[in-house]
């Protein structure tokens, strides 16, 4: 009878003991439950949002850290994708390079956690590789990342060549998971990566792989830029005035309502923009759209000096002479400005146009040979070898510049005055020499 009752008691004991034992547990499993919805709720309502707001994205990021610290391993990867995604988000609101480097962390966390997430999720089949959205995304947040650094605002050739391989094998393998975001969000990222690669052919002047990149994508007004930079380099102005115009205008559109993958694509330099515009307005012959989209180029870029200098020479084509010259003087003082050391020969170029206008063309002919002895574009350098030899024929010196004179406009820039440099040589009376060398 004692025995039972010894029994009974140590069952109950036990039993107690066990249910104290499991309480914890459960309780656990409730707050893991609890964390878990949160971080979901959390981030669906950034996901789902056109433009997502500030305090939403930073308490997703908060909701997915506190889930991070009690999660299974088999679920790291879509939280740490989350995760970054939400930091994504504040990115490109608070547009802060540390920003976009937190996210881009976030998203190569997920990646060295995908392969135990796609063990667990293909059961009895081979795992997934890293898919498409996941793989783009810490490319394209390094990228713009790379943009709004105060001490890079370029992204260097390191991050641009590890960029273009991450987002080719992903675009080139447009698999995505579905665990991840849903499928309209994952096109939407694989054409912001499109773009990026088109921006980046673009970088190294490939207009027709960066056509190809474009292809489907109008609405970014990109591939109208690239047609437009096709017509102007084929000498079709008004064609490439046209296109330039309609790729502008889409980006002048308001972004507030723009999705976060949109929000994620290439930014045009929108001075630089204009300038190219204006230019192709300039010699399509429309000098009055042309001084227009000049001016609002002068006041958006942070060195206009080139944008001074096309106006002038848009204004010198309207017969504008003295605005034209005050822009041409200008335009050097401002190329100065920005020059390193205060050496620019850009700077002599645009100061030796303004003196030979003035007919100055001996100090004229001194500037254009200081701008090819200091550091200036290549794209300047042949436009600065013709203004040399033009000043010096009209200063006289036929005989010994006409010929190279009229050499020199095989390699100038549409906007030398080819055909008053032309007029200026046939008015030199030929030596002897130049008729035998002519006849050669």
């Amino acid at each position: 009878m004692a025995s039972s009752r010894r029994f009974v008691l140590t069952r109950i004991y036990a039993g107690l003991l066990l249910l104290g034992g499991l309480t914890p547990l459960y309780a656990a499993d409730e707050q893991q439950v609890a964390l878990a919805q949160r971080a979901q709720t959390d981030f669906d309502r950034v996901e789902q949002a056109t433009a997502p707001a500030l305090p939403d994205a930073t308490r997703c990021e908060q909701s997915e850290a506190a889930w991070l610290t009690v999660a299974p391993p088999t679920d790291l990867a879509p939280i740490h994708f989350r995760k970054g995604y939400c930091d994504l988000a504040a990115a490109v609101i608070t547009h802060r390079s540390d920003d976009f480097r937190k996210a881009a962390d976030e998203f190569d966390e997920a990646i060295k956690a995908w392969p135990e997430h796609a063990l667990k999720a293909a059961k009895n089949r081979p795992p997934e590789p890293v898919p498409a959205n996941l793989r783009l995304l810490p490319a394209i947040a390094r990228l713009q990342a790379s943009f709004f650094a105060s001490d890079a605002p370029h992204a260097d050739t390191a991050v641009l060549e590890r960029a273009r391989g991450d987002i080719s094998a992903a675009v080139d393998h447009p698999t995505c998971a579905a665990t991840l975001a849903p499928a309209a969000v994952c096109e939407a990222l694989l054409n912001t990566g499109r773009l990026w690669l088109g921006w980046m052919a673009l970088r190294q002047d490939d207009l027709d792989r960066a056509a190809r990149h474009f292809e489907g994508l109008s609405e970014f007004g990109w591939p109208q830029w690239v047609a437009g930079k096709m017509a102007f380099r084929d000498r079709r102005y008004g064609e490439a005035a046209r296109q330039y115009g309609q790729a502008v205008e889409i980006w002048n559109r308001p972004q507030d309502g723009a999705s976060l993958p949109a929000r994620l694509a290439p930014r045009p330099d929108r001075a630089q923009a204009l300038t190219d515009w204006g230019g192709a307005q300039l010699l399509s012959g429309d000098t009055a759209a042309a001084i227009t989209t000049l001016d609002a180029a002068v006041k958006a870029a942070a060195n206009p000096a080139r944008a001074l200098f096309l106006r002038a020479r848009a204004e010198e084509l309207a017969g504008h002479s003295e605005p034209a010259l005050a822009d041409y003087s200008l335009a050097s003082r401002t190329a100065l400005a920005h020059a390193e050391d205060l050496a620019s020969g850009e700077a002599h170029l645009y100061r030796g146009i303004m003196l030979y206008r003035r007919k100055d063309f001996d100090h004229a002919e001194n500037e254009f040979a200081s701008a090819l002895n200091f550091d200036i574009p290549q794209s300047l350098r042949p436009d600065a070898i013709a203004w040399r030899h033009m000043a010096a024929v009209a200063e006289g010196a036929c005989s010994a510049e006409r010929a190279p004179l009229e050499q020199s406009l095989a390699e100038v820039s549409p906007y030398f005055p080819k055909t008053e440099a032309r007029s200026l040589a046939a008015t030199c009376p030929l030596t002897k020499s130049d008729v035998s060398a002519s006849a050669i």
